[in-house]
């Protein structure tokens, strides 16, 4: 998988994949927890803020996605980490929050934070398995919001 940087031309695969994965796990439009309408906002909310936005391409299309929602000067949400269900297993959902990880620390964030849901098993595990610590949980109608958050080494520095 190659990753790299949003272009506006992949906003259709990138919301299509999103619809994919949640109706993979049982999430639905109307279920307190499924959104949508910060796709066609991606320059706004991820990049001209601070943050990013990245693509994971294979076999020609995006398959993995994530963002990076700066929440103040030393945090950023991981937010939209999705990987198609056809592409799973194969650690790309790895790679992918590695990365995120990665470009985090070089914008200068030391601390990431995230949410997934009880519905989302392979997201519970990777998190972990990227020394991710859960801080909270919620009940948002019938579903379980798992809160979790990752301190960041800073970036190595470039000579």
């Amino acid at each position: 998988m190659r990753i790299r940087r949003y272009r506006w031309s992949d906003l259709d695969a990138i919301l299509a994949l999103h619809q994919i994965c949640l109706a993979e796990v049982g999430l639905v439009p109307g279920d307190g927890v499924y959104y949508d309408d910060d796709f066609p906002r991606i320059q706004e909310i991820y990049l001209a803020c601070g943050g990013d936005f990245l693509v994971g391409e294979a076999d020609g299309r995006v398959v993995a996605m994530g963002g990076l929602k700066p929440v103040d000067s030393a945090t950023a949400e991981v937010c939209r980490l999705r990987v198609h269900p056809a592409f799973q297993g194969r650690g790309l959902g790895s790679a992918m929050l590695s990365a995120l990880e990665q470009r985090a620390a070089e914008l200068g964030f030391r601390r990431l934070s995230g949410d997934t849901t009880l519905n989302q098993g392979a997201a519970l595990v990777l998190y972990e398995r990227h020394g991710w610590r859960e801080v909270a949980r919620e009940q948002v109608g019938e579903l379980t919001v798992v809160y979790g958050e990752k301190r960041l080494a800073p970036a190595p520095a470039e000579i």
